[in-house]
């Protein structure tokens, strides 16, 4: 007869024992995920709900889970309150925190530094908080601009700035000159029309993708002055994004030579893409180079036969060799900067507030998603031709020294 283990049947720490701790153990792990997953969706629905205006957003506190979540009100005494910890709405500018967030923009001193996404990531996170215009770093910057470049004195060509019989510089072909006779002369404006700081709040839109859905229109035309690059569309198919106001268009002359076939044959369909921005005035690079400069003048001359109210400026070329330069200083380097850098450039000058609209260089937005090259089509520019990303790169130096406002999300104003 063979001896019976009277231990055998309880499995002390066996199989089954082992079974039956693993199994809680997962429970349990699969509950806190539960508890984690459920504590972070709240808060990115109160992030979400701050975003979009939601009072209940903007609180730190206890908070009542009901079965009817527009009733959930704010308690501090109801036991049966959660706490979540969330921040009351947007940080203020100079808080700690945003202090550190814009100092993990500046530290970045050139774009090969990072990565794409890291800069993202930090651009993300300094839109917690408020932008305020730093008034000191402002005022210096426009001084150093003053002095290099000067645009209440030389963004547009003038009689001032070039009198009859000067001897006009190409800003490309600098072997070449353009001589200013009598009747071209008379096409320049006697005088800049603008002064410095002119202007309370500018708005100088680009043509970005990151536009389209940005509910920016409303927020662009409260501005007091709007510049616009190379005849955008601003039909009432884009006009919640992108606003209607305009005051400066440019006109870059690739555009009349390929659309409009350099106006030597049929001129009114030019002329009607012009009267959709109504008053604008019309700014052209005539003495960018020698093709440029007959194209443009034509300009002039089919507003004047069509009787429009509308002025016809050119770009001074010395100013666009100067702003070139300045830029090159700060690591812009490129064939040509682009129009835009030229119009923030000059807005800075005169202009006390400036906020930039659709100026993104790269093909996914701050959040990951990817988007079209402009905000009514995706034609890529021309390779190697404009440094988009150094510019914008760039641009978020300047939002984070408070010197202008760089908007890349939704806009809520007004």
């Amino acid at each position: 007869m063979r001896y019976a283990d009277p231990s055998a049947s309880r499995d002390l720490l066996g199989n089954r024992t082992l079974l039956f701790i693993f199994i809680c153990a997962f429970a349990l792990v699969t509950l806190l995920q539960q508890i984690l997953y459920g504590r972070n969706y709240i808060k990115r629905g109160l992030q979400l709900g701050w975003q979009n205006g939601d009072p209940l957003a903007n609180w730190t506190g206890l908070f009542n889970v009901t079965d009817n979540p527009a009733v959930a009100v704010q308690s501090g005494s109801d036991s049966s309150s959660r706490y979540f910890e969330f921040y009351e709405g947007p940080f203020e500018y100079n808080s700690t925190r945003c202090l550190e967030l814009r100092h993990e923009i500046l530290e970045v001193k050139v774009l090969s530094m990072v990565k794409q996404s890291e800069l993202f990531d930090r651009w993300k996170s300094l839109q917690t908080c408020k932008w305020a215009m730093n008034i000191s770093e402002a005022n210096q910057f426009k001084s150093t601009l003053s002095r290099c470049c000067n645009a209440p004195a030389f963004l547009f060509t003038t009689q001032k700035n070039t009198p009859v019989g000067t001897k006009l510089k190409y800003e490309v072909e600098t072997s070449g000159t353009y001589h200013i006779n009598p009747e071209i002369f008379r096409m320049f404006p006697k005088d800049m029309p603008y002064y410095r700081s002119q202007f309370k709040k500018c708005a100088v839109v680009g043509n970005g993708g990151i536009l389209k859905n940005s509910r920016c229109g409303r927020e662009i035309n409260s501005a007091d002055f709007v510049f616009r690059c190379n005849l955008p569309p601003i039909s009432e198919k884009y006009t919640a994004d992108v606003g209607v106001k305009t005051d400066v268009v440019t006109v870059n002359p690739s555009i009349i030579t390929e659309r409009f076939h350099k106006l030597e044959k049929w001129r009114r369909p030019f002329y009607r893409v012009l009267q959709v921005y109504e008053n604008a005035s019309v700014l052209l690079p005539a003495f960018y180079n020698t093709r440029n400069t007959d194209v443009s003048i034509r300009v002039k001359y089919v507003l004047d036969d069509f009787e429009s109210s509308q002025a016809v400026y050119y770009f001074h070329p010395q100013y666009l060799v100067n702003v070139s330069r300045y830029w090159l200083t700060l690591g812009v380097r490129a064939k040509r900067i682009s129009t835009g850098l030229i119009l923030v450039t000059a807005a800075l000058e005169l202009c006390e507030e400036v906020h930039l609209f659709g100026f993104w260089a790269f093909p996914m937005n701050p959040s990951g998603f990817y988007i079209t090259h402009h905000y009514y089509d995706n034609i890529k520019p021309r390779p190697g031709f404009h440094a988009m990303p150094s510019e914008i790169f760039n641009f978020l130096h300047l939002h984070s020294r408070g010197i202008l406002r760089v908007h890349t999300g939704t806009c809520s104003c007004c």
